[in-house]
Parts: structure tokens; C-alpha cells; sequence
């Protein structure tokens, strides 16, 4: 039996290695493959505004009709989400990556070839959303498997590669276009998304803790079952004399009993083919996760429309070409500051707590941004604006993951931020047009900024919502635990009477 504890113990020691993030290691390879995903897909998506003006004077057309291509990109994007996360969870992180590399990169070169608006709908908006989404989600998620302690910062490292890609590439796409016009301008950035190949090419999968797991849990039933057996036969005080065909019915009932413990526990059993689905699923159900889903939705409606119209606000208040485009790069280098400072100050252990209220903050103070953009109307005033709302965006932008995974916990993250992000499609495809349509009805940028403002105002409330729920359940579950006692005492004194 000392034997046998021993092995147990060296068996937990070793699981318990396996089924523990790396916090490190290969991990930061992750890191900076999703960092250079983020580069190719969020600052990518963020410079199709730059085409903006290109496509209405090109294809003379107004605001809302010309915004549904943004549209189009963000939604499928979103929309398309779960489908990357149910894949990276399927099959592999790895290999769906590569594939969205490829549709985003032939999307994009296919679509400098673009003859109608239409066209780049199909193009841009269908086949480079849907590669985005497949390479997004699964790059994210494995950021959140490698780490745990750290969680905050490498999310924060990660996702930086938005604002520090926007930063680059606002520049960039300006001489592109300068130089060859949208259409070189689009097969270079065809060329340049097609590194996301490279980037699945780091999601290394974590098949050590996988196979450490699965060998664990199926040693267990079988040592749980060779324990269970021996115990049905009858002690005797005399010697008992060996009898073979007993002891091959004991052995092949023995194998019986494993063969069905490792069919249940590779998936094979009916019960657990039924329900593996319900559970992958069942964060859907969960409260804080309801009200979260709300909050994302205004959430999303209020991002979108300020960035695809920052250059065009920007030119029309007499803000030349250049400028405009700097103040999308410095946009993007407050993205990077937000991400890392946010991400650093939120894994301090004092502060961990305070992540929901952090992002919250985030939140509210960028929509306090949004309502004052009609009061900016040259470049020295817009400056500000860029670098307060890049902080802001940047730190909410790496906090998403991060709440999530505390409000779901990290065994179903790949799926949760599927859902996540799918909660971003709609508002992401109707936010732009209408914002287009309040430019064209009004003239002016006002209303469509103070709608966005308002948008991030009620995301804020609807978290604090959440935090209150959470503090009224918490304060349920103490007095409870603190009176079931007397109950009990209570109820002993009345048996004894």
C-alpha cells in the first residue's frame, strides 16, 4: 500500500504540472503570435478608413452607402466568431488560423480588382471578414490557456499589436495610396495579411496537459475499478487454493469495468455525448454573463462609428490629409500604452478585484470623449482626443478577454470569447451607416459622436448593474452562512426537548 500512495502522489504531482499554465515559456511565443495577429487584423480593419474618401469619390456615392464596407469587414468579423472558436476548439488553434490567413489574404487581393461598391461587399466584407474571424478568436484564446498568473499583461502585450499596428500602418496606407493608388494600396495589405499564415504557424497546442489529463483520470477508473473487484470475494480464514476459471471471470469483469470508464471518459458514453455540447455551452445560462452580454452590445454599437469617422471628421474642419492620418497613429499609440498599463496595474495582486471596475471606468470616460468631439474643431484640439480615447480604447480592448475568463472561468474561454465577439456583429454592421445617415441628414458629425457617446454611457450602467448583483449575491450567500448555524442549534435544542 506505501508502494501504491507513492504512485499516486508522483501521478497527482506530475497532472497537476500538466493541467497548470506555463505562465511563460513557450507561452510568449503565443503572445507575439497573437500580437502580430492583432497587427494584420484589428489595425488592418482600423485602416480601411483611410480608403474611406478614396471609395466615395471613386465610386461617388454618399456617407452611409460607402460605410457599409467597414460594416461588412467588422460584422463578418464578429459574426463569424463562434465559427472560429468552435473550429480552434475542434480541430486546432493552429490550423484554423492558417485557413483565416488565407481567405483574409485572397479577400483583400481579389478586392483591388473591385469595379462597384458591391463588389467590395462581397470581397472585403465577406471573404476578409471571415478569414479575420477565424484567425481572431482562436489566437486570443490561446494567450488565456498558457497563462493564468499573468493573464492581464500578456493580454495587454497581445493586443497592443492594435494600436502599435495602427500607428505604422495609418502612415503607411497614406503613401500606398499616395504613391499606387487604393488598388496597390490593397494588394500590398493582401500581401501583408497573409503573415497570419505565419502567426498560426506559432500556436503550438498544449498536448502535454491534454495527454497528461486524459492518462491521469483513466488510470484512476482503473485503479478504482482493481480495488472495487477484489472486494466482492468472500474472505476465508483458510488457505483458498487457486481456481483459474474464476480468476479469468474476475479478470475479463475487471476489464469490462475499465473498458467502460475509458469509454466514458473519452466521450463515448451516451450521457456524455448528449450533454458535451449543453456543458461546452452552459456559461450561456449564467447571470453575470447575461448582464455582460448587454453591456457588450452598447458597447460595441458606441466603438465603431468614432474611429471610421475620425478622418473623415477630421478633414472636414479643415484638417489636411497628413495630419488626419497622424491623429490615427497617435490613436493607436495610446491603444499600446492603455494595453500594457492596464493590462500590467490589473494583475497586481491588490488590484485583481478591481478588473471589472477598471474596465468599467475604461468604459465610461471613452464615452465622455465621444460627446465632446463637436467641441474639437482643429488639429491641436483633436490631438487630445486621440490620445485619451486610443487610452481608453486600448484598455478596454485587453481587459475584454480578461473579464470574460473571470466571469466564465478558462475551461470554456475559446467558446465564451466566440460568443463575445459574436455579440459585436450587429452593432459593428449598423453603427457606421447610421452614422453615415445622421452626417447626411444633419451635415455635421454631432450626432452621430454624441449617439456613440451615449452608447458607452449605457454600457458603464449596465456593468454597474453587474457589480451590484454581484455584491447583493455575496452578501446573500454571508448571512446565510451566518445564520444556518443558529438554525441549526435551533433545531438540535427542539430535538432534544
Amino acid at each position: 500500500m506505501a508502494v501504491t500512495k507513492e504512485e499516486k502522489l508522483s501521478e497527482s504531482r506530475s497532472t497537476s504540472e500538466d493541467s497548470a499554465p506555463p505562465d511563460g515559456g513557450w507561452g510568449w511565443m503565443i503572445v507575439a503570435g497573437c500580437f502580430l495577429s492583432t497587427i494584420c487584423i484589428r489595425a488592418v480593419t482600423r485602416c480601411i478608413s483611410m480608403f474611406f474618401m478614396e471609395f466615395q469619390l471613386h465610386f461617388d456615392t454618399d456617407y452611409s452607402t460607402t460605410a457599409w464596407i467597414h460594416s461588412l469587414i467588422d460584422c463578418t468579423t464578429m459574426l463569424c466568431a463562434p465559427l472560429g472558436g468552435f473550429l480552434g476548439s475542434r480541430l486546432s488553434c493552429r490550423a484554423t488560423v492558417i485557413l483565416g490567413g488565407l481567405l483574409a489574404s485572397v479577400g483583400m487581393v481579389i478586392s483591388a480588382f473591385a469595379s462597384s461598391l458591391e463588389y467590395l461587399y462581397i470581397s472585403m466584407g465577406i471573404f476578409t471578414g471571415l478569414g479575420f474571424a477565424l484567425s481572431y478568436t482562436p489566437a486570443i484564446a490561446m494567450v488565456g490557456r498558457y497563462f493564468c498568473e499573468r493573464k492581464a499583461l500578456a493580454y495587454g502585450i497581445a493586443l497592443s499589436g492594435s494600436g502599435i499596428g495602427t500607428f505604422i500602418l495609418a502612415p503607411v496606407v497614406h503613401l500606398l495610396i499616395e504613391y499606387y493608388t487604393w488598388r496597390g494600396a490593397l494588394l500590398i495589405l493582401g500581401g501583408f495579411v497573409s503573415n497570419l499564415c505565419v502567426c498560426g504557424a506559432l500556436m503550438k497546442p498544449l498536448k502535454g496537459r491534454v495527454e497528461g489529463q486524459l492518462k491521469e483520470k483513466v488510470t484512476n477508473k482503473e485503479q478504482g475499478c482493481m480495488t472495487a473487484v477484489p472486494e466482492q470475494i468472500p474472505a476465508n480464514s483458510g488457505p483458498v487454493e487457486p481456481n483459474q476459471p474464476e480468476i479469468n471471470k474476475l479478470k475479463d469483469t475487471q476489464q469490462l469495468l475499465i473498458t467502460n470508464k475509458m469509454l466514458e471518459h473519452i466521450g463515448l458514453g451516451k450521457d456524455k455525448l448528449e450533454t458535451s455540447t449543453s456543458k461546452e455551452f452552459g456559461f450561456l445560462l449564467m447571470p453575470d454573463f447575461l448582464i455582460l452580454s448587454v453591456s457588450i452590445l452598447f458597447l460595441a454599437y458606441g466603438c465603431s462609428a468614432p474611429v471610421v469617422y475620425l478622418v473623415p471628421y477630421a478633414l472636414s474642419v479643415g484638417v489636411d490629409h497628413q495630419h488626419a492620418a497622424l491623429l490615427m497613429s497617435i490613436f493607436g499609440v495610446s491603444g499600446i500604452v492603455g494595453n500594457i498599463t492596464f493590462g500590467w496595474l490589473t494583475d497586481r495582486k491588490c488590484l485583481k478585484r478591481f478588473r471589472l471596475l477598471s474596465y468599467m471606468m475604461a468604459i465610461g470616460l471613452e464615452g465622455l470623449c465621444c460627446m465632446f468631439v463637436p467641441l474639437l474643431q482643429s488639429f491641436s484640439l483633436l490631438v487630445p482626443f486621440s490620445v485619451l480615447y486610443g487610452y481608453f480604447d486600448g484598455a478596454y480592448v485587453a481587459l475584454i478577454p480578461v473579464v470574460t475568463s473571470d466571469v466564465m472561468g478558462s475551461t470554456y474561454l475559446t467558446s465564451g470569447l466566440g460568443v463575445v465577439y459574436f455579440l459585436h456583429a450587429i452593432p459593428y454592421l449598423i453603427s457606421p451607416p447610421i452614422g453615415g445617415w445622421l452626417v447626411d441628414r444633419t451635415g455635421d458629425y454631432s450626432a452621430t459622436y454624441f449617439l456613440s457617446g451615449v452608447c458607452f454611457m449605457c454600457s458603464s450602467v449596465v456593468l454597474v448593474v453587474m457589480i451590484l448583483f454581484r455584491h447583493y449575491r455575496k452578501s446573500k450567500c454571508k448571512s446565510s452562512a451566518h445564520f444556518s448555524p443558529s438554525q441549526v442549534d435551533a433545531a438540535a435544542q427542539q430535538g432534544i426537548i
